[in-house]
């Protein structure tokens, strides 16, 4: 007679047999006829060019957090949603408070220029623009 956790172990195996068994299925039916463009980095249609080893924008990194907040808010929005006429009033000014603390976030990344993927270039001042000479 087979325990709880003996029934788990048998899944646990028929799952790592269903997935060795499609990888090797796969590996014995696909066709492999490497050659160079095959083998080449796939960047959105844009020819790899230099090293992958090089630090990307800060604005990837901008861009993908603000998508990913804002996608937390959309997870948190849709249960609250449907359940909103149980709720009652105090989760409606929760749910309000939440969205406009979101809002000012949004306004923030607009006003910061985050949202913009071409930003100006900085003015950098120079030391003789910033020091006074006096001429005596």
């Amino acid at each position: 007679m087979l325990t709880d956790f003996g029934i788990i172990l048998i899944f646990f195996i028929v799952g790592m047999v269903f997935v060795a068994a499609g990888l090797i299925t796969n590996m014995i039916l696909r066709p492999s006829h490497p050659n160079k463009v095959k083998q080449s980095t796939y960047e959105c249609g844009e020819e790899a060019i230099g090293s992958p080893w090089i630090l990307f924008n800060a604005r990837f990194y901008l861009i993908a957090l603000a998508f990913l907040i804002f996608e937390v808010e959309l997870l948190l929005l849709f249960p609250w949603a449907v359940v909103f006429k149980e709720l009652g009033w105090f989760a409606f000014i929760a749910m309000l408070i939440f969205a406009f603390i979101l809002l000012l976030g949004l306004f923030y990344d607009w006003a910061k220029g985050y949202l913009d993927w071409d930003k100006p270039e900085p003015i950098i001042p120079k030391m003789k623009d910033l020091v006074i000479w006096n001429k005596d």
